[in-house]
């Protein structure tokens, strides 16, 4: 997990690619990463190939690549990097991740029903149109996304971090908060409804 490869390109800070090898059935590591690459469609098309026929994916490194109009059901993902990625049009159902990146990413009209997502960060993300509705969101960080019209209901979010979130229209109803931390987020139309907010962090006094 984490196997970090430096692009090729000279002045580049940015990990390289994985790629999908059909012969030997396996994951590779490329020389670049997706900017850079002189592969950069065959390598997404390979990664594609790849998430299709395999339900467990281990230390992949997808940053900057474009998806769209996939289902995810089932799939499990441990250890992965989808830095800077865009997601349109994901439809899946008790979809499974450990230990991954998606900062700095891009959802847009994906259901995520019945996720399970630990430890896992969307940093700096935005999410559009997004439902997450019956997941188990625990020890994730969330910290500076940017929501609109999206959905975490009847979720369980213990532990989790929404530090300078911004959060349009959206809902947390029903949702454990426990320890949950809310810190100098932005609201507008938000719902707690039925959620155990009193349990939640809105301010860094209430954690003392």
């Amino acid at each position: 997990m984490f196997l970090i490869t430096s692009c090729a390109h000279p002045s580049c800070q940015k990990s390289a690619l994985s790629y999908y090898d059909a012969d030997k059935d396996s994951l590779l590591t490329h020389e670049y990463c997706y900017e850079h690459s002189p592969k950069a469609a065959e390598i997404t098309n390979s990664l594609y190939e790849y998430i299709a026929s395999h339900d467990k994916i281990v230390g992949m490194n997808a940053s900057g690549i474009s998806f769209s109009n996939m289902d995810l059901s089932g799939k499990r993902f441990y250890g992965c990097k989808f830095l800077y990625c865009t997601f349109m049009n994901i439809h899946s159902e008790q979809l499974r991740v450990r230990m991954s990146m998606f900062d700095f990413s891009m959802f847009s009209d994906c259901n995520l029903l019945q996720s399970n997502m630990q430890f896992t960060s969307f940093a700096g993300s935005t999410f559009s149109h997004v439902l997450f509705t019956n997941s188990d969101l625990v020890h994730n960080n969330f910290c500076g996304i940017t929501a609109y019209q999206s959905s975490f209901d009847d979720s369980d979010l213990y532990n989790s971090r929404f530090i300078r979130a911004v959060l349009n229209n959206t809902s947390l109803r029903n949702c454990n908060i426990k320890k949950t931390a809310f810190y100098e987020i932005t609201q507008d139309n938000v719902s707690f409804k039925l959620s155990n907010t009193r349990e939640a962090l809105f301010s860094p006094e209430a954690a003392e």
